[in-house]
């Protein structure tokens, strides 16, 4: 089930059952990620956790600025990351966020980028993507400083 690339870190995992184990070691915060692959080019958007989901689309450097990830902003959501500056094939990502938006019918989508002018690709991927569907999914922006604070949230 799901695609697979050659390499077994590829294949489709729901760890969504997870979650019902909440319990974790004292002073340890669990994972709130509920599924893999989690890299835009090896999603498979139609992927039973992406199903009418809330989805983040975040930027690759997000995670590692942003301290409190998992907890504000993974926690409930289905997830993707990109690069817009240095992934290729930018093309494939407008397809699979309009299959999101179309065939997984999902909830929200919520792009996560950072600062830097390069980011700003990912939103203008996203607002592709929106264009092209047939669906109208509301879409969020949130800007995440270098020095890891949230700078702007809006609905886009």
């Amino acid at each position: 089930m799901g695609e697979f690339c050659g390499c077994p870190g590829s294949s489709m995992q729901d760890l969504r059952e997870k979650e019902a184990s909440s319990g974790s070691q004292e002073g340890k915060r669990p994972s709130e990620l509920r599924q893999w692959p989690i890299q835009l080019h090896l999603i498979m958007p139609t992927a039973p956790y992406y199903e009418g989901a809330d989805v983040l689309l975040a930027a690759d450097c997000t995670a590692f600025a942003f301290g409190d990830f998992h907890k504000d902003h993974l926690k409930g959501k289905s997830i993707a990351i990109a690069c817009p500056k240095l992934d290729d094939g930018q093309d494939v990502y407008i397809e699979k966020i309009a299959s999101w938006f179309d065939d997984a019918k999902i909830n929200t989508l919520t792009v996560m980028i950072m600062e830097v002018p390069c980011c700003r690709g990912i939103v203008h991927i996203a607002t592709q993507a929106l264009s092209k569907a047939k669906r109208k999914v509301p879409v969020k922006v949130v800007v995440v400083g270098i020095k890891g604070d949230v700078l702007s949230e809006e609905w886009a």
